[in-house]
């Protein structure tokens, strides 16, 4: 097995240089089948190290070489794979070729076509180098990576300057939470004298609960996941990111990027099990960025928007999960939502290629008939996100409810609360899409296709994986067992388990997630299939569907204050100060250097004179000790 973990992200890696040297030299064709093959191989040698890893409770570490080596400071270049590992693994090579294999069709038209595989592959071997690295700063440059790369994907289409925007957007609130990131690795290293994960827990004995150190370190370990996971107030970007194609989406909202900072948090999870503060914190986070992006969602008109939000709000349910402390919970969350959002997000771009790159729902409607296996296959997403009984989605959001309600009574109603508004933007987007009349233009209808296998293979696979990704961790009352917590028991520990005592619940969630999602179908298609459809929010709706001004309330309090001040500065100091005193020096010497120039007439008596005058004054001086 040790042989093949270096070549996981290697394979990526090899594909961003072949095609980004090759650039368009070579077909379209051919630059698919490198871009799908280095992440396919990949995906085959994540199954064997899995496989070599439910066979064994020891991580495999793997040293490259020695990165950084400055006196006591050391940093190797080396991976650490454990069942942790092995899981993010899995999902990113995963879904990240069904991913890679629906662009092959969604993107075959664009002219760039190969610069497009080419930055999706980059995007694979950073996602795997933040996963696969043994200590903080290797887990960083991955982070840094996934980053940077996510900046080329949303501002792909960068000949339109709002996508550019959006790119930027991105970028910058990243590197907002990427600040504490680095300060919360730099206060760890400062303390242990490492940023080995191994030797950072093994430093860890005697170290009392809630530590001053541990509980500053973590907050600012989780202001970084805030900003790559898109958690309030660091969520405005993931919205924008839309801008990129829609493979780009289903990418970065699903199984890679944002789940990058649920990664990072329970990979710390030694660290965050010693500071319950912080652990309380994550959770309010978490909850309340899944009301907020939740209510938000039952208002858009943009496909893509919706399934975003969804993003958002799902993202909270996780770190909810690991705010309760319920590490392996909040992970079989980003397993299943990986495999039911990239499905939702893949047939929303099925939906806009049908729609010939119309995205706006007011004028989609009664496609069910002219796209059948793309609306088959959204309807299962949507049923898996809205928590179907025995679909994935039911037995993750399930276990995360169980777990709340066993730490916090509030926290569940809360939560259960955000779950059934979640089924209802859900359904609503299903009935505006899918049922009701064709609300857009006749040209539009007449172009309408079901899109190429190349696209609706992954949809397939999906759909298959978010009815039976499940059946990893069904609770004991349906017959099942938590496979997956006690696979993830010996890296992350699991909470005590509630199911237990808590039986009773789970049959009432189960009965009241049918009954309640039987309701919000019944309401969703009278309002918005049989009722005609305008789109114009008013009130409170408004404000919903405007991202509770969040935007504009940034603007107004940060970015109008410091571009006041930055031009203060550039008009007060820069201009008159720095500027006035670079060009007062060289005004006053060219104004010095004219004067004196007088002096020099060329007439010999003139510097006699000079001279005889000199010889006076030093006299006069040397005679009165002037000096």
């Amino acid at each position: 097995m040790e042989q093949y973990i270096p070549l996981i992200p290697l394979l990526p890696l090899i594909g961003f240089v072949v095609l980004g040297l090759a650039g368009n030299s070579i077909s379209k064709t051919l630059a698919a089948i490198i871009g799908c093959a280095s992440i396919g191989i990949s995906f085959v040698l994540s199954l064997l190290v899995f496989n070599a890893q439910l066979h064994t409770e020891d991580a495999v570490t793997i040293s490259l070489f020695n990165w950084i080596e400055a006196g006591s400071f050391k940093v190797e270049l080396a991976f650490l794979v454990d069942h942790l590992t092995s899981a993010f693994l899995l999902v990113i090579t995963g879904v990240g070729f069904l991913i890679h294999l629906y662009s092959v069709g969604y993107m075959h038209a664009d002219e760039a076509h190969n610069r497009f595989f080419t930055y999706l592959n980059l995007f694979i071997f950073f996602m795997l180098l933040l996963v696969m690295g043994n200590n903080y700063l290797v887990m960083f440059i991955g982070w840094e990576g996934v980053g940077l790369c996510s900046y080329l994907l949303i501002g792909f289409w960068h000949k339109v300057n709002e996508y550019n925007k959006a790119a930027n957007k991105a970028f910058i609130m990243n590197r907002i939470g990427d600040l504490g990131l680095l300060l919360g690795i730099l206060m760890l290293f400062s303390q242990f004298g490492t940023l080995n994960f191994v030797e950072i827990k093994a430093n860890l004995t005697g170290i009392e609960t809630n530590n001053y150190t541990i509980v500053v370190a973590t907050l600012l370990l989780f202001v970084g996941a805030m900003g790559k996971s898109a958690q309030i107030p660091l969520h405005t970007w993931l919205p924008d990111a839309m801008a990129g194609p829609t493979p780009v989406s289903a990418l970065i909202h699903a199984a890679t990027m944002v789940t990058a900072g649920i990664y990072m948090v329970v990979r710390s999870n030694f660290l965050y099990s010693l500071a319950p503060i912080t652990l309380e914190f994550i959770a309010v986070v978490g909850l309340v960025t899944a009301l907020v992006a939740a209510t938000i969602a039952m208002f858009q008109n943009d496909i893509k928007k919706v399934l975003a939000y969804s993003t958002l709000s799902q993202l909270g349910y996780m770190f909810l999960a690991i705010g309760v402390g319920a590490y392996s919970t909040g992970v079989f969350h980003v397993i299943t939502h990986a495999f039911f959002k990239a499905l939702l997000f893949l047939c929303a771009g099925s939906v806009i290629h049908a729609m010939s790159g119309e995205q706006n729902l007011l004028k989609m409607g009664g496609l069910r008939k002219k796209i059948p296996l793309t609306f088959i296959t959204f309807l299962i997403g949507v049923l898996a996100i809205s928590g179907f009984p025995f679909t994935s989605g039911f037995f993750s959001k399930d276990e995360i409810l169980v777990n709340v309600y066993a730490h916090n009574k509030l926290y569940f109603y809360l939560a259960s609360a955000g779950a059934v508004i979640t089924a209802f933007y859900m359904l609503r987007l299903l009935m505006l899409t899918f049922f009701g009349t064709f609300r857009g233009t006749k040209e539009q209808e007449h172009h309408l296709h079901e899109s190429p296998s190349s696209m609706t293979i992954p949809l397939v696979i999906l759909a298959v994986l978010s009815v039976a990704g499940g059946l990893i961790q069904v609770p004991h009352i349906y017959g099942g067992k938590p496979y997956f917590a006690e696979f993830l028991n010996s890296v992350a520990p699991a909470v005590e388990s509630a199911e237990f005592s808590l039986a009773t619940l789970e049959w009432i969630l189960l009965g009241a997630t049918s009954v309640i999602l039987f309701a919000v179908y019944f309401l969703t298609k009278k309002f918005y299939a049989e009722n005609k459809f305008e789109g114009i929010y008013t009130g409170i709706k408004n404000i919903l569907a405007h991202n509770y001004y969040f935007d504009e309330i940034y603007n107004t309090l940060i970015t109008k204050p410091l571009n006041a001040i930055s031009t203060i500065f550039y008009k007060v100091f820069d201009k008159m100060l720095l500027d006035g005193t670079v060009n007062g020096v060289g005004k006053v010497v060219n104004w010095s250097g004219g004067k004196l120039r007088y002096l020099q007439t060329g007439y010999t008596g003139f510097y006699m004179f000079a001279m005889v005058l000199s010889l006076v004054v030093f006299l006069i001086i040397g005679l009165y000790n002037l000096i």
